[in-house]
């Protein structure tokens, strides 16, 4: 199964206030039957607007570093063409899925279904009510290194994320880090190669010699043709 992790940063909350928030960085990891591919999707986008102080304390992206980066409709299709029909994996999904589907309007796209969307914050809750379900705080729990995580960026946590998913779904225990056919190659070969030996130290006598004498006794009314009289 097909999977991708995605995040966005963006210059405020809502891509609907006046004037409109819009995203400035997307970032997304393929995962092929939850083991990571390799393959990211990462792009800073022109956001056509000001740079809030708010947001950019958040993310550190200026108004300065996007001047030259391309608009939304310059990389809709781009985008589209990696995400292809696989499900999405996202934290606090419909904050970015009301972004993407804001900015995929303005284009004159289609939406993205809002149930292809697999929103980690709402397993990592189900899981441990009651506890902090922030990104930080999952890497925290799970032991993920998130060190450089000094402040947000769309690639790295969509990395961090994809670790996160694993441990909350148990794919990282269930697959090793190894596919299904490298899996049953070695379990196939380690069946090739057993073979019974002989015990080092043979097992104790446990008949007592009442319990012989008495198996002699039932084979000699046997007569000479039972089968404990034979010798292969």
């Amino acid at each position: 199964m097909r999977e991708i992790v995605l995040d966005t940063e963006t210059t405020g909350l809502d891509p609907f206030d006046k004037p409109a928030h819009r995203i400035v960085e997307i970032g997304a990891v393929e995962l092929w039957n939850q083991v990571p591919t390799g393959q990211t999707y990462h792009q800073y986008i022109h956001p056509e607007r000001d740079m809030p102080a708010e947001a950019f304390a958040v993310h550190g992206i200026s108004e300065a570093f996007l001047a030259d980066k391309p608009r939304f409709a310059d990389i809709a299709q781009g985008l589209l063409a990696f995400i292809g029909d696989a499900r999405l994996i996202i934290h606090n999904a419909s904050f970015d899925m009301r972004f993407l589907n804001a900015e995929l309007s303005w284009v004159g796209l289609p939406a993205l279904q809002d149930d292809r969307a697999l929103d980690t914050l709402m397993i990592a809750r189900r899981r441990f009510p009651g506890s902090p379900a922030s990104l930080d705080a999952l890497c925290r729990r799970f032991g993920i290194d998130n060190s450089n995580r000094t402040l947000h960026g769309a690639l790295l946590d969509s990395e961090i994320l994809a670790e996160v998913y694993l441990e909350l779904t148990g794919g990282r225990q269930a697959d090793f880090g190894l596919g299904a056919d490298q899996t049953q190659d070695r379990s196939r070969s380690a069946t090739q190669a057993w073979r019974p030996q002989p015990r080092p130290t043979p097992l104790p006598q446990r008949l007592t010699d009442t319990e012989r004498a008495a198996h002699a006794a039932m084979i000699a009314e046997l007569g000479e043709g039972a089968l404990w009289n034979k010798r292969g």
